[in-house]
């Protein structure tokens, strides 16, 4: 028997067209002859993470129409399918077989993540029974996704008859998942002594990014095919009557830490830019490494003709930050315009003085300069349709380095899980490609330019530290204690722990950004606005 592992872009809620999508590939599998078998992913009729839709009746009735068409479609071709499953008071996550018009088989998932991104059990109830299909010969068992994780469903499975595990999955991307993934399939391979065929989907979905790299593993848990990671793919492999997997010699992939988050960041704002219908998209473009990657990153995605840059400069901007700005924008061959923000700012500061009288400048003053480009950026957004892309990496979002409805006013914020150290590393990925980015743009002291020989490290820890101390409270959950025994100064904890804990607020209205991690704000880290935990640790 052979098997097409489909590895499908979908997008959530929009039954009609992955349906379409679906029975475009089998119609093509089935002309060609190419398979007998079939697999899509984990939810793939109505896209993954469906959240709160799958509450919905009529979203329900779409569904079953589609799951309909596709198995009128499917005619000789065995087909497997993800789709969510409506029965009394239940919702079940299901993956049905299809032949000859109906549907031979449904087999609702036994394990539902409630962790991290995932809460399964808001809508999920878990199914118990096993499912194992004949096809062409070959006893095939569904798991699907989380399922692998643990043993019971597979050995159900198996003691079902199974000769073949097929596994569709919807496994969101963070850097190195794909390594976790491989161990614990290849485990559960060599544990059950069954031959493991699992579909991963592709693409971007707001926060998400589903990076592919569909697989197959034989009965020893040796890898014996990989799909491609972010980009739709097709591959096959050839199952005996004894269940034996067979397929193209298997390769490992070599890919940098900042090759791979490079393509997760094109593929999730490119998807999030055009399953929402925007036009293109616009930035604040600054002559700092922070605008100049998510510039690049945006230009890689979208393409020069679908990115505008502007640069709004104030008193301190330096001439350097204009130079280099024009520079990258020429580089990348996308549109570059300069609207000053002193007449603007001024404007402010005139309807203020009388309730800023007697006063010494301070913060206020430099976070009407960032609301005055906000302003700017926003209006040609409503004007023109542009999204708004904002440029604050995740060091800044953690400590609240960034001004509310200034230079966080956006729609989506490519770097906003990217640390700055990784930001710098990234920079220098992209150049190797082509330089996009002017050499003094990576080697300049960052500064937010609001004041007059202003630097970051005038306020924080030196980025190194800083992002240490985050990954330790933020992605390990560290306590003070424990990141003092690691080596970081206790001032310096105190400080970065006090930043994230007030600055909440602010995350709580910062946009969407790419998930590269294994903690990101957003679905990942959901703290309370008003905590008094963090007044504990004071001094």
């Amino acid at each position: 028997m052979r098997i097409c592992l489909a590895q499908l872009n979908y997008t959530v809620g929009d039954i009609k067209g992955n349906c379409r999508q679906i029975i475009e590939t089998i119609e093509r599998i089935r002309a060609d002859k190419s398979a007998d078998l079939v697999v899509f992913s984990e939810l793939a009729i109505c896209g993954y993470p469906p959240e709160d839709l799958l509450l919905r009746k009529d979203l329900h009735y779409l569904v079953g129409d589609a799951l309909t068409a596709i198995a009128e479609a499917s005619g000789d071709l065995h087909v497997v399918i993800g789709h969510p499953e409506r029965g009394d008071h239940v919702i079940y996550n299901s993956a049905s077989v299809l032949h000859d018009g109906r549907v031979i088989g449904t087999y609702h998932k036994h394990c539902l993540p409630n962790y991290s991104v995932f809460d399964e059990k808001r809508y999920f109830t878990a199914g118990r029974e096993p499912l194992v299909v004949d096809i062409k010969g070959v006893r095939v068992g569904l798991v699907i996704c989380e399922d692998l994780w643990f043993e019971e469903p597979v050995a159900s499975a198996r003691s079902q008859g199974a000769q073949l595990i097929v596994s569709p999955n919807a496994s969101p991307y963070h850097y190195g998942q794909e390594k976790i993934r491989a161990a614990q399939v290849a485990s559960r391979s060599r544990e059950s002594g069954l031959p493991i065929v699992y579909v991963n989907q592709v693409g971007g979905q707001d926060e998400l990014v589903f990076d592919g790299r569909s697989m197959a593993f034989d009965d020893k848990g040796r890898q014996i095919w990989q799909a491609s990671a972010f980009s739709t793919d097709f591959g096959y492999v050839e199952v005996d009557e004894h269940g034996n997997l067979s397929g193209e010699d298997y390769r490992p992939e070599i890919v940098t830490e900042e090759a791979d988050v490079y393509q997760a960041l094109v593929l999730g704002v490119r998807d999030y830019v055009q399953k929402n219908g925007f036009p293109g998209v616009l930035l604040g473009l600054s002559g700092g490494i922070d605008s100049a990657l998510t510039l690049a990153v945006a230009v890689d995605a979208l393409g020069p003709e679908r990115v505008r840059a502007i640069m709004m400069p104030f008193h301190y901007t330096a001439d350097i930050s204009i130079e280099d700005a024009r520079e990258e924008a020429q580089s990348l061959g996308c549109s570059f315009e300069i609207v000053p923000i002193e007449e603007i700012y001024d404007a402010f500061m005139a309807a203020l003085q009388p309730h800023f009288d007697g006063r010494e400048p301070d913060i206020a003053e430099q976070n009407i300069q960032a609301r005055c480009r906000g302003t700017l950026l926003m209006a040609m957004s409503n004007k023109f349709g542009e999204l708004v892309l904002t440029t604050g990496n995740k060091s800044e979002v953690a400590v609240g380095y960034s001004t509310l409805y200034g230079d966080m006013a956006g729609g989506f914020d490519v770097l906003k899980d990217v640390p700055k150290t990784l930001v710098y590393r990234l920079a220098k990925y992209r150049n190797r490609q082509a330089i996009v980015i002017p050499e003094r743009v990576i080697t300049r002291p960052p500064s937010a330019e609001l004041a007059p020989d202003q630097k970051d490290e005038d306020n924080l820890p030196p980025y190194p530290v800083l992002d240490g101390i985050l990954d330790c409270y933020i992605v390990r959950d560290l306590s003070l204690e424990e990141m003092v025994a690691e080596g970081y100064a206790e001032a310096d904890v105190r400080q970065v722990m006090r930043l994230v804990d007030i600055n909440e607020h602010k995350r709580r209205q910062a946009p969407p950004g790419v998930r590269i991690s294994r903690r990101a704000f957003g679905r990942d880290r959901r703290y309370p606005i008003t905590s008094g935990f963090g007044r504990q640790f004071k001094q």
